[in-house]
């Protein structure tokens, strides 16, 4: 029987998701002193070797385009959804995460194409297909954030499907798709996206009531 529910909590996976991160982390503070990094000054700093940078990043440039819009979008992103106005508010919560990833989407829509171009193609020169999914699991914990007020509503399988609903209509997919596809200006696009992740949640929640 398949399942909505990712591998999450685990040991393995957790630490999968701290190594991830400190390798980020390391590229964003070299980075920050204006230069390029080198593989090896990012493996020092992260306190990992050569081959684990490649198995989650198998390519520079991937790493780089990672760090790069973390460094971007997390500050602002991490304040907004820390608004106690909206500390119950799960559809209020999403809607102000897509506000905000909207605002600074010149800058990371970007970094967004380049980035999805790198990961569905296969990784070059041979290079091992990377450890658990292929981009950083940085909006999926943001989603997770905003509808954090449901985690205790909802059950476990119902949240995690909002979850990976919501991950169709947030983000650099949707943004490209409702661009390039439907041809929307910023305004429209934002409405749109919202539109359809407040439908989403709103849905999750009636379909709970109904099961009561």
């Amino acid at each position: 029987m398949t399942t909505d529910k990712p591998a999450r909590g685990g040991g393995r996976e957790a630490q999968r998701r701290r190594t991830r991160k400190a390798i980020v982390d390391a590229a964003v503070r070299l980075s920050s002193r204006g230069a390029t990094p080198s593989i090896d000054e990012i493996a020092a700093a992260a306190d990992v070797s050569r081959r684990t940078i490649y198995m989650y990043f198998p390519a520079l440039d991937e790493l780089l385009l990672d760090a790069t819009a973390g460094a971007l979008n997390e500050p602002p992103v991490e304040a907004a959804l820390s608004d106690p106005a909206l500390a119950d508010d799960a559809a209020g919560r999403v809607d102000v995460l897509i506000r905000t990833l909207l605002e600074y989407s010149p800058q990371s829509l970007p970094l967004g194409r380049r980035m999805i171009r790198l990961t569905v193609d296969p990784p070059l020169n041979g290079a091992p297909e990377p450890t658990g999914p292929r981009r950083n699991p940085r909006r999926i914990e943001w989603l997770d954030k905003a509808c954090e007020p449901l985690r205790e509503t909802l059950s476990e399988q119902s949240y995690q499907r909002l979850i990976s609903a919501l991950t169709m209509v947030v983000g650099w997919e949707a943004q490209i798709a409702l661009r390039d596809v439907r041809g929307l200006d910023p305004q429209a696009e934002q409405e749109a996206m919202t539109w359809a992740a407040r439908a989403l949640v709103e849905a999750a929640v009636r379909e709970h009531d109904h099961q009561r």
